[in-house]
């Protein structure tokens, strides 16, 4: 439970720091934001294993950085989803999928 509300941090605060970075990234309200992290949480344990599963080949053959473009996929999915929200597109997508990753490693506490 614990890694499932960091996970929803570090996505909720990946796509907040990307509306300063990228002006095409456009928030609404906190609440379209909260909706979006909620959204994209659940696109990722609902549609991400299997897009894994169909991009595996690839992803063998890029030693897992193919995985980057699937987490952007799962960011676009969710973006289509939600009203009052717009990541500006792939490229603003692939970086908040590393952006994503690097707070969520971050906020994990090592044991």
């Amino acid at each position: 439970m614990m890694k499932l509300f960091i996970k929803y941090i570090s996505i909720v605060l990946a796509i907040y720091l990307m509306s300063f970075i990228f002006n095409s990234v456009y928030i609404g309200s906190l609440g379209a934001l909260l909706i979006m992290g909620m959204v994209l949480l659940l696109v990722n344990l609902i549609i991400k294993p299997f897009l894994m599963l169909i991009t595996l080949p690839a992803n063998i053959l890029t030693l897992g950085l193919f995985s980057f473009i699937v987490n952007a996929w799962t960011i676009m999915i969710a973006d289509s989803l939600v009203e009052n929200i717009s990541m500006g597109g792939f490229l603003n997508s692939l970086v908040a999928a590393f952006i994503i990753t690097i707070l969520n490693n971050l906020f994990q506490d090592k044991k």
